[in-house]
């Protein structure tokens, strides 16, 4: 990994722990991450003006590709939603971040495009399962979970997935654009142009989410009076984060090092759960973000 893409990864970590603060704290709902996502999604809107001429070398292959990344995205955001609203971000969150990183080399590996794990990286991986396992805990004898709090580290779960298989889709895609024959823009360019389309699809599937709901219209209506300033501010963060991480993919080999990389948001989220929205703060957690922190590292770096 490049120090560009260090620095790059490193920035979208802490606007990422910071954007799901903003959702945790103000409305996190399916709805309110809708509007977000759509209001960011307008920010990259004049890549369309500027680079919509590459539309035209975009394979039907990698159409498709954006249809199910934006499908992923809103099964994660809808997830991810549903589990702050069940329990606490400095344990849904370190979640749905940390498992990504086990998943995505696990696909990687069945698809044929990762190599095989290493010593180090199957003893971070085994880490970060153990800190999943003490991140609920209200002490280190205590093993019984509420149900509301099952139902958010299940609802983090699914989150992950979403995490991981939009991951995987972004890669191969954009993989495809830029080893596409007569490309007419470079890397960076490109990169925005899909971002801003993965941002259309993942918006038109959470819009399919939440208007399929019996009261869905109506909270959609709500958050836009009552939550439209910090809906625009989680989606400009959503965007800032995801682009920035888009682009680092340029400057990897591996995608699998670009999802534990990111992690570095893990002990900034649950540190803000914990010190601005008052969280319980049980030992256990402690250990456990700490012990996925180092299992992260392992898997990254071996």
């Amino acid at each position: 990994m490049t120090l560009t893409a260090a620095l790059l990864l490193l920035l979208s970590a802490v606007t990422h722990a910071g954007w799901n603060l903003v959702g945790k704290r103000e409305h996190p709902t399916a709805a309110f991450l809708l509007v977000a996502n759509t209001m960011g999604c307008l920010l990259l809107s004049p890549a369309l003006i500027l680079y919509g001429r590459a539309l035209g070398t975009f394979s039907a292959r990698v159409w498709v590709l954006i249809g199910v990344t934006g499908f992923c995205q809103a099964v994660y955001y809808a997830a991810l939603a549903g589990a702050y609203r069940a329990g606490e971000i400095s344990v849904a969150y370190p979640l749905a971040r940390s498992t990504p990183a086990i998943i995505v080399p696990a696909i990687a590996w069945l698809l044929g495009r990762g190599g095989r794990l290493s010593q180090q990286a199957t003893l971070g991986i085994a880490l970060v399962v153990a800190g999943g396992f003490f991140l609920p805990m209200k002490g280190f004898a205590d093993w019984g979970l509420r149900s509301e709090l099952k139902l958010s580290i299940a609802l983090a779960l699914v989150a992950a997935l979403g995490t991981a298989g939009y991951s995987i889709i972004d890669d191969a895609a954009l993989h495809l654009l830029r080893e596409a024959p007569g490309a007419t823009i470079g890397h960076a360019q490109v990169t925005l142009l899909y971002a801003f389309l993965e941002g259309i699809s993942s918006s038109s599937w959470l819009a399919l989410f939440v208007l399929a709901r019996v009261r869905g219209p109506a909270r959609l209506c709500e958050v836009c009076r009552t939550h439209g300033r910090q809906a625009a501010l989680t989606g400009a963060g959503i965007y800032l984060t995801y682009t920035l991480v888009l682009i680092s993919m340029a400057f990897v080999t591996d995608v699998s090092y670009v999802v534990a990389f990111r992690q570095l948001s893990i002990p900034l989220g649950a540190l803000l759960g914990v010190l601005v929205l008052k969280e319980p703060r049980p030992i256990p957690k402690f250990v456990g973000v700490t012990t996925m922190l180092i299992g992260l590292v392992l898997i990254g770096s071996g």
